[in-house]
């Protein structure tokens, strides 16, 4: 049910979702109270004579018909226990704005992209994929704008290719998308999950419940939630020979046996490089297949991609040495990835690790190991695991919580380096314990190997 001029509505979060809901709601003339958990939400001024903002709320007020939340509020929020309690419905921006859509007189057709690694590029290469395709889309969700301006938008977007994370699914109860893909499912964001993979498996496995269900599954937890799904339509994607209905490699070329498509074009043409970003590219051209695209738009999207900034790009070479930016590896399962596209591996690593382990990491990229630089508040947990299975390669561990510990990390990983290897920030955690994002980690970086080339 969608609200209605004069419901009075509590929006939990101020940021740019939050916002989004505002002037939604402002918009058809409900009565908004927006709440934060430290201080009460700034507002622009177009809002501030709409909205009344207050900090701490501890429960919805008496006649409440609807309590939107940022996806960064846990169930466990006072807040939202006393709304559950009280019989006050409570969803997210994404279901908010599905419901719109839905309610419109053309409702249209959502591609849902999740997994714990790999989403904002494979939704990147769908954006450009529906764009070859002569079709008005801007990627959505947890990338670009909320779903809920792009719903709204002028020109009318004509299909919905959105990003949703875990923590977004879990407040869109009713989403069923045309076509819902899982990328892979490993150990990330257990704190808000009080440490239960099934509860974020359930979360992720919310975009496999409409008509067309698609998973990489050479990613165990993806192909389980593949199999379990309820939709009709199954596609498998792999990065070895496509299966019987899905999509794979075969000759060196992406090839579809799902759609009728065939070859598409050369695995050797998809940027970024690496095996996952091959996966990332089939599962973005079964999505689109899947929609009714051809497949030469599939294939002309993927050349035109531009991939995103902090993702395994080369920023430069210092005598012989290169200096590779993947600071979006904000887990161990990405930062997997990008270590295994390199044969001698200077790591940089540390930071936030959100209560995944280590160990199988370390374990599996041990022998690649030349050196390794620690940063951040878990810095320790990795040079235990270091210990135990990598205890002869050189290590490093530097202190500090500014910006300017990145000029201090990139020279002790250049007096670690020798010429053809490859000086890799992929940290395998967060980055907010001293950076304000993971891009502000990526950046400086490239600004502390800019100062080292200065030195050379």
């Amino acid at each position: 049910m969608l609200p209605r001029a004069g419901d009075l509505v509590v929006v939990t979060g101020g940021g740019v979702s939050g916002l989004a809901v505002l002037k939604y709601l402002v918009g058809i003339g409900a009565t908004v109270l927006v709440t934060a958990d430290r201080v009460a939400p700034t507002l622009p001024a177009d809002l501030r004579d709409a909205v009344r903002s207050v900090a701490d709320l501890p429960a919805p007020p008496a006649g409440t018909t609807l309590l939107v939340t940022s996806p960064g509020f846990r169930p466990t929020t006072p807040i939202l226990v006393a709304a559950t309690a009280a019989g006050v419905e409570v969803i997210g921006e994404i279901e908010l704005a599905w419901r719109v859509d839905r309610a419109s007189v053309r409702p249209r057709d959502w591609l849902v992209v999740t997994g714990t690694n790999g989403k904002t590029t494979t939704v990147g290469m769908l954006e450009s994929i529906l764009r070859a395709d002569g079709q008005v889309a801007t990627a959505c969700g947890n990338v670009g704008w909320p779903a809920l301006e792009a719903v709204m938008a002028d020109p009318r977007q004509e299909t919905i290719a959105a990003e949703l994370s875990s923590f977004q699914l879990h407040y869109a109860p009713s989403v069923r998308p045309a076509v819902g893909l899982l990328l892979n499912l490993v150990e990330d964001h257990l704190d808000w999950y009080g440490g239960s993979m099934q509860a974020y498996g359930a979360d992720k496995a919310r975009a496999l419940t409409g008509a067309v269900a698609i998973a990489v599954v050479d990613d165990p937890g993806a192909a389980a939630l593949l199999s379990a799904s309820p939709a009709p339509r199954k596609v498998e994607v792999t990065a070895g020979p496509p299966p019987v209905g899905g999509l794979g490699v075969l000759d060196g070329y992406l090839f579809d046996d799902a759609y009728g498509a065939g070859p598409l074009l050369p695995a050797a043409e998809i940027r970024p490089a690496g095996v996952h970003n091959v996966t990332n590219a089939l599962s973005a051209a079964a999505m689109a297949l899947a929609s009714g695209v051809s497949g030469t738009a599939v294939a002309q999207g993927l050349r035109d991609f531009l991939p995103g900034a902090h993702r395994n790009v080369q920023i430069a070479e210092v005598d012989g040495v290169a200096y590779v930016d993947d600071s979006k590896a904000t887990n161990p399962h990405a930062a997997a990835a990008s270590l295994a596209s390199y044969a001698r591996v200077v790591w940089i690593a540390g930071g936030q690790l959100k209560g995944a382990s280590i160990d199988d990491l370390v374990l599996a990229i041990a022998d690649r190991l030349v050196g390794v630089v620690l940063i951040g508040v878990d810095a320790p947990i990795i040079a235990a695991a270091l210990s135990r299975h990598a205890p002869n390669v050189p290590r490093m561990d530097v202190t500090g919580n500014d910006d300017g510990v990145m000029t201090e990390v990139v020279g002790a990983a250049a007096t670690m380096a020798a010429p053809g290897d490859v000086v890799l920030l992929a940290p395998a955690a967060a980055s907010l314990d001293m950076f304000a994002s993971y891009a502000a980690r990526g950046a400086a970086f490239a600004a502390a190997v800019a100062w080292l080339e200065t030195r050379s």
